[in-house]
């Protein structure tokens, strides 16, 4: 009917595009036409059901192909962007975990100045400017290791700066040009870097040897010998006005050093890959301390421990909320599952004592055929008993089961 209604709908159409006689002739043709198919459509005839079925199928194989590259091209457009989406995510974690590293790092070291309370004992440095350059040549020599940077005197360079990838110290300025500089790396042979072990407090001095590690001297593995077996962390001591104190280089490992006379500092950075670094310079201010102010900083570094500690035990604390909210799920889940085990029980127990009650009923059933066969003619009433039951009633059956013995109330 409904493929019927739609031929007629454009044939009225294009009728109604001719012209005088022959639109009237066509416009009555084609009603005459239109009453013919709907009459047809009234009656089941197999060749109209069977060209009905034919077109549809076709209609619907057809939208079903036409439609299989378009979702192809979207379930791979989908799985292009989760790629991307999934990507920058990654990107930006990546980022976040290396800030919240350097961060950690950043807190360590000035935990430990502030134990030995470095301000007091030693001079103070303060910033006083800052740039960013590009990296244009590293000289690759086995025994000089530098870099040439793209600022020099007309940028406000000067010798001595002191150079950096982040927060870590990569180098120094030994060369200034009106538009480039020549920065000497800490891995250089030459180097000689003023550095304190910590948590150990123990000074030395530090010379380069690869671009990824520095050595110590004067200094052997078995004096670095650290009894709560912490993370040896090497950083500038501020000895000589070179470097100011803090600035964080490497680490040391243990198992690699305790019984070597060369203690070898792995490098945070690696020095054939830097592309932009930071220049900076500081000055040294004097300060005059007084014993109020040298109890103030006593104070100050008491209340840090101790907020570390609270830190410490806010971080316990999360864990072990994070470890009950597992448990609680993994309870809520194991309860689920034992409630479904036991609905399901249920249901199986339920139809199993359907099953039960139909095979004693039909047991019941077999067993009276069986006693109705050897015992129906005691208890079926007929025109010379007439004093026995009808067959099929409540009477007879108890007759029968009873084997023909008549119970008289």
């Amino acid at each position: 009917m409904e493929s019927s209604r739609d031929d007629f709908i454009i044939a009225v159409r294009s009728a109604f595009l001719k012209k005088g006689y022959q639109q009237k002739f066509s416009l009555f043709s084609l009603i005459l036409f239109s009453i013919f198919i709907l009459t047809l459509g009234n009656f089941n005839f197999k060749i109209i059901e069977f060209n009905r079925t034919v077109i549809k199928e076709i209609i619907y194989y057809s939208s079903f192909i036409v439609s299989v590259p378009e979702n192809i091209v979207e379930k791979y457009f989908n799985k292009t962007s989760n790629h991307f989406r999934y990507y920058d995510d990654y990107e930006r974690v990546k980022n976040d975990l290396q800030k919240l590293k350097n961060k950690d790092l950043s807190k360590k070291i000035i935990t430990f100045e502030n134990i030995e309370l470095k301000k007091l004992i030693d001079d103070y440095f303060v910033e006083d400017s800052q740039a960013y350059a590009k990296v244009l040549i590293d000289k690759k020599s086995p025994f000089l290791r530098s870099i040439i940077i793209n600022k020099g005197s007309k940028n406000g360079v000067k010798t001595g700066m002191i150079v950096y990838d982040d927060i870590y110290l990569i180098g120094r300025i030994v060369e200034v040009n009106f538009l480039s500089s020549r920065v000497l790396l800490i891995s250089d042979i030459n180097s000689k870097v003023p550095v304190t072990i910590q948590p150990l407090n123990i000074e030395a001095i530090m010379s380069g040897i690869e671009k990824k590690q520095g050595q110590l001297e004067y200094i052997q593995g078995d004096k670095l010998i650290n009894k709560d077996k912490e993370e040896l962390i090497v950083v500038t001591s501020g000895s000589g006005g070179v470097f100011k104190s803090g600035i964080p280089i490497g680490k040391i490992s243990l198992t690699k050093n305790l019984n070597n006379n060369k203690v070898i500092v792995e490098f945070y950075r690696d020095f054939s890959q830097l592309k932009y670094v930071k220049i900076s310079s500081h000055t040294k201010e004097n300060i005059n301390i007084d014993q109020s102010n040298k109890k103030n900083f006593r104070e100050n570094s008491d209340q840090m421990l101790k907020l570390n500690e609270q830190v410490s035990n806010i971080n316990v604390l999360k864990k072990q909320k994070v470890i009950n909210e597992e448990i609680r799920v993994k309870l809520e889940l194991e309860n689920k599952r034992l409630k479904n085990n036991l609905i399901t029980t249920e249901k199986e127990l339920i139809e199993k004592d359907k099953q039960i009650k139909k095979d004693i009923l039909k047991t019941k059933n077999i067993e009276f055929l069986e006693l109705n066969l050897l015992h129906g003619h005691k208890c079926r009433k007929s025109f010379f008993k007439s004093s026995l039951y009808k067959v099929g009633t409540d009477e007879y059956r108890a007759c029968v089961l009873n084997k023909g013995s008549i119970n008289r109330n």
